[in-house]
C-alpha cells in the first residue's frame, strides 16, 4: 500500500512539473535587442539607446546604465562600420591579396625571363634553333654527318696517290676534323645565342675556304700530272730535247736554249 502511494505521488509531481514547463513565457529585453541589432547589422541610432533619460533626465535606469559610459552612444562601435575592426580587417585582407597577386605576377615574370635566358644560353636546344635548321645545318653539310665521305671520290688513282703521297690528303682531313670539333663545341657549350650564331658564321666561312682550297689542290694536282705525262711523252719521242735542271738560273737556261738553236 505504501509503495502504491509513493508511486502515485511521483506521477503527480512529474505531471505538475511538465505543466509548469509548458507555461514558461519567453522574456525579451528590448534594450539588449537594440544593442544586438546595433552591433550586428543595423544603423548606429542614438535614439535607440534605451533606457532613455526620460522627462527632465529623471529616469534612474538611464543613469544606472549610461552614466558610467557617457561617450559610448556617440562612438560607432559596430565591427562592420566604416572604421570598424572587421571592415579594416577585410580591407587589409583584400590589400594583402592584391599584394600577393602582384608578387605572383612578378615571380612569374622572373620565371619566364629565367626560362627564356636558359633556353638562350643552353647548348641542349641548339638542334631546335630555327636559324640552324633552316640554314646552317644545310650549309655545313657532311661536316656534321656521322658518315664521312671519301675526299678522293671522283678522282683518278694517280691524282689520289699524288695527294696522298704529298701529304695534302692528311692536311685536309686534319683541317676538316678541327672544324668539326670546333663546331660541336660551339653547339654544346653554354653560350649566348647571338655569339653562337656569330661563331657559326665564322666557321662556315672557314669551311667554305677549306673546300675551295681542297678543290684547287685537286685541280692543280690533276694539271700537274697531265703536264708531267706530256713532258715524259715528249722526251720519249724526242730524246734530243734539253732537260733543264731545277738548280740552274733563268739566264743559264736561256743560254742553253740559244746554243741549241744555232
Amino acid at each position: 500500500m505504501k509503495k502504491i502511494f509513493i508511486t502515485g505521488l511521483l506521477l503527480y509531481l512529474f505531471s505538475i512539473t511538465g505543466t509548469m514547463a509548458q507555461n514558461v513565457k519567453r522574456q525579451t529585453d528590448k534594450h539588449i535587442v537594440h544593442q544586438q541589432e546595433r552591433m550586428v547589422h543595423k544603423q548606429w541610432d542614438r535614439k535607440k539607446f534605451t533606457p532613455t533619460s526620460g522627462f527632465l533626465g529623471l529616469n534612474y535606469q538611464y543613469w544606472l546604465t549610461w552614466a558610467w559610459h557617457p561617450n559610448y552612444p556617440k562612438t560607432d562601435h559596430r565591427p562592420l562600420s566604416g572604421t570598424g575592426p572587421q571592415t579594416l580587417r577585410m580591407g587589409m585582407v583584400m590589400a594583402m591579396q592584391q599584394t600577393d597577386e602582384a608578387y605572383k605576377k612578378h615571380a612569374d615574370t622572373i620565371r619566364n625571363v629565367a626560362v627564356t635566358e636558359a633556353l638562350n644560353y643552353s647548348g641542349m636546344v641548339t638542334d631546335a634553333d630555327p636559324l640552324w635548321l633552316l640554314y646552317y645545318r644545310r650549309e655545313f653539310g657532311n661536316l656534321i654527318d656521322d658518315t664521312d665521305t671519301d675526299p678522293l671520290a671522283g678522282l683518278s688513282p694517280d691524282v689520289g696517290d699524288y695527294l696522298r703521297n704529298k701529304g695534302l690528303l692528311e692536311w685536309y682531313n686534319e683541317e676538316r676534323a678541327e672544324l668539326k670539333e670546333r663546331l660541336e663545341a660551339t653547339r654544346t657549350t653554354t653560350l649566348d645565342r647571338g655569339s653562337r650564331i656569330m661563331v657559326y658564321h665564322r666557321l662556315l666561312a672557314e669551311h667554305r675556304k677549306l673546300l675551295s682550297a681542297w678543290e684547287a689542290k685537286k685541280n692543280y694536282a690533276n694539271k700537274f700530272l697531265l703536264l708531267s705525262k706530256s713532258r715524259d711523252r715528249l722526251q720519249s719521242e724526242n730524246p734530243d730535247l734539253p732537260e733543264f735542271a731545277t738548280d740552274r738560273s733563268d739566264v743559264q737556261i736561256a743560254e742553253d736554249i740559244l746554243k741549241r738553236t744555232k
